[in-house]
C-alpha cells in the first residue's frame, strides 16, 4: 500500500507521521536530543516533573489546568488542587520554557509502545478536550504514557503515594506509642 495515498488534509501531524513510517522511522529508547513524533518528553520544573509527548515539527501535546493558558502554570499550587485539565497542542519549546528537558521513553523495556501513527491519531484527537485531573491517580505522566502504551503509568505518582504512606504509618506508630505511654503513666497514680 502507498502511504502517501493516505494524505488526509488537515491532519499535519498525521500525514508527517504516514510519511515517515514510509521512510522506516522506530521508536527508540535512546536519548539523542531530537525528539521524534510519540517520544516521551519530561520537563524538570523546580519541584517535580512535567510530561509531554512530542508530536513532531517542534510541537508537544500535554494537559494544563482548565483555567490557565499555559502549561507552564502546572508547576502553581493551584494545578495540585485541579480536578479538570485541558489537551493542549503547544510548541516544545513554551511548555519547557525556562526549565530543562529530557526524551524519556523510560517504560518501553516493561510496555510495547503503540505504533507512531496510532499513538498520534490519538492525540491530535484529544487535543482541546477537557479531561478529568488527579496528582496521584490521573496526571500528566499518566496521560502522555496513556497515549503512548495504551497505559497510564506514573513512577512519580507512586513514589508519592509511597511517601505518602509511609508517613501515614509513622504518624500512626507515633499515636500508639503516645497511647501507650498515657496508659502506662495513668496506671502509676
Amino acid at each position: 500500500m502507498d502511504l502517501q495515498s493516505l494524505y488526509v488534509p488537515g491532519l499535519k501531524v498525521l500525514n508527517e507521521c504516514l510519511l515517515s513510517m514510509a521512510s522506516n522511522d522506530t521508536f527508540t529508547a535512546e536519548n539523542t536530543g531530537n525528539p521524534h513524533p510519540g517520544d516521551l518528553i519530561e520537563i524538570f520544573r523546580p519541584a517535580y516533573q512535567h510530561w509531554a509527548l512530542y508530536l513532531g515539527d517542534g510541537y508537544v501535546i500535554n494537559i494544563t489546568p482548565v483555567d490557565e493558558g499555559q502549561a507552564a502554570p502546572f508547576s502553581s499550587a493551584k494545578s495540585v488542587f485541579s480536578r479538570k485539565a485541558l489537551v493542549r497542542m503547544q510548541l516544545l519549546k513554551e511548555v519547557v520554557g525556562s526549565d530543562s528537558y529530557q526524551i524519556s521513553n523510560k517504560y518501553d523495556d516493561k510496555y510495547t509502545p503503540l505504533p507512531v501513527c496510532d499513538i498520534i491519531a490519538r492525540a491530535e484527537f484529544l487535543i482541546g478536550q477537557e479531561v478529568s485531573y488527579d496528582l496521584l491517580g490521573n496526571n500528566c505522566e499518566h496521560f502522555v504514557t496513556l497515549l503512548r502504551y495504551g497505559e497510564g503509568v506514573s513512577d512519580q505518582a507512586s513514589r508519592a503515594i509511597g511517601a505518602v504512606s509511609f508517613v501515614s504509618a509513622a504518624a500512626s506508630a507515633v499515636s500508639l506509642l503516645g497511647l501507650l505511654h498515657n496508659r502506662s503513666r495513668q496506671r502509676h497514680f
